[in-house]
């Protein structure tokens, strides 16, 4: 039944999608708007998309989301007009707490696949996305909030948040693909380092050994974006997208090849006994900090 709770605005927008509708009017009709997780804009004039994740507390990605971003992804890689996209949030103070626990404890294994098979998805369009990307974030980024943000060609931060693929310190472990795009980040011990441990690098220790390349006053984030879209931008386009590719298609491929093997390793691994009781004890946990 969980499959089935998929908003409205969603639905609207796979009907654009199969149609072929410009992506700005997309943005405009159906992805943003009352309930809607998303909100979308795309200028016109510079053919720069911001995509601002908005749902409440923390933008965690569950299925629904994350099946909203993959259409979201898919209409700017198939837009001629949109040129680049940043990827920001609305809530004060996080960018995104990662994947949505609930997803995970407990699970209906239909659905449990389901969820992996598209977070997979979402990582393949938005790593491999020939437009230029760019992380705004401008709060908190841990474990899936820091896969997107290293997925993105640049990343410019605010200062004191944190960011880091902490999946250890909740009894779990970041797949290969995680693993991979950290690597390819910021080098192999500091890959290894960080998983062990599960470091969640302040601001000033994620730039200083490359997780994120600029910092700027919280107000100023977006706009530096922006300003930074405008150099990449200047970049002969088939040139810039045809070096990006050749850098990334390995990790790339690496995953389409073992998408299932992956998808069947997460669900055996999830449904361990002691992995559902550890995540049992976290969630737990979160209920007390709210009492």
């Amino acid at each position: 039944m969980r499959l089935g709770l998929v908003t409205s605005g969603y639905c609207m927008a796979r009907q654009c999608l199969r149609k072929n509708v410009p992506l700005h009017r997309v943005c405009r009709r159906n992805v943003t708007g009352a309930g809607s997780t998303l909100d979308f804009n795309v200028d016109s004039k510079t053919g720069i998309a911001v995509l601002s994740m908005n749902k409440p507390p923390v933008n965690s990605l569950n299925l629904e989301f994350l099946t909203e971003i993959n259409i979201a992804l898919e209409k700017v890689e198939n837009d001629k007009q949109c040129k680049g996209l940043i990827i920001t949030s609305d809530l004060p103070k996080i960018f995104s707490a990662g994947l949505d626990i609930t997803e995970m404890y407990q699970p209906d294994i239909d659905r449990l696949q389901e969820f992996w098979r598209t977070l997979q998805d979402m990582w393949i369009k938005l790593y491999g996305m020939s437009r230029v990307t760019i992380a705004a974030i401008n709060g908190h980024s841990p474990a899936g909030g820091c896969l997107m943000s290293i997925s993105c060609d640049y990343r410019i931060m605010a200062p004191n948040y944190t960011i880091g693929l902490n999946e250890t310190q909740l009894g779990i472990v970041a797949p290969f693909w995680f693993v991979d795009v950290m690597f390819n980040t910021v080098g192999f011990r500091q890959t290894e380092m960080a998983l062990q441990l599960g470091t969640l690098f302040k601001t000033d220790e994620a730039l200083n050994i490359g997780l994120i390349d600029k910092v700027v006053p919280q107000e100023e984030v977006l706009n530096a974006a922006k300003l930074e879209m405008e150099r990449w931008l200047k970049i002969p386009a088939f040139a810039r997208q045809l070096s990006k590719t050749e850098a990334r298609r390995p990790t790339i491929e690496k995953l389409i090849k073992r998408k299932e093997e992956d998808i069947g390793y997460f669900r055996d691994y999830i449904t361990k006994d002691a992995i559902q009781k550890s995540l049992g004890m976290y969630l737990e946990s979160l209920k007390n900090r709210r009492k």
